[in-house]
């Protein structure tokens, strides 16, 4: 359920409240009795935690071996390009 916030005009008072999307507005102030107004809320940040969700937990079987041999394709290419001039020369100590 979303978390709206509001503001009485009489008194000032602020406050949030959980409701469901579907509920009426709040119309008084819990302290004062006066008229609600609803305020444009900032929101909330998601965070994303585990271990990758769409790519690891719902891909099928067959694309994550896939993707694994592509990787590891890319891995073996980069195994085999030469040093270039500059990490040579780097290697030896001179610059």
């Amino acid at each position: 359920m979303p978390t709206y916030e509001y503001e009485c005009k009489d008194c000032g008072h602020g406050f949030e409240q959980f409701q469901s999307m579907t509920e009426k507005p709040m119309e008084k102030c819990p302290q004062c009795g006066g008229i609600l107004r609803r305020l444009i809320g900032k929101g909330t940040g998601i965070i994303f935690k585990g271990s990758g969700f769409y790519a690891t937990d719902y891909r099928s079987s067959d694309y994550r071996k896939k993707a694994k041999e592509e990787t590891d394709k890319a891995e073996k290419k980069e195994d085999k390009k030469p040093i270039s001039e500059s990490k040579k020369k780097n290697k030896e100590g001179k610059i």
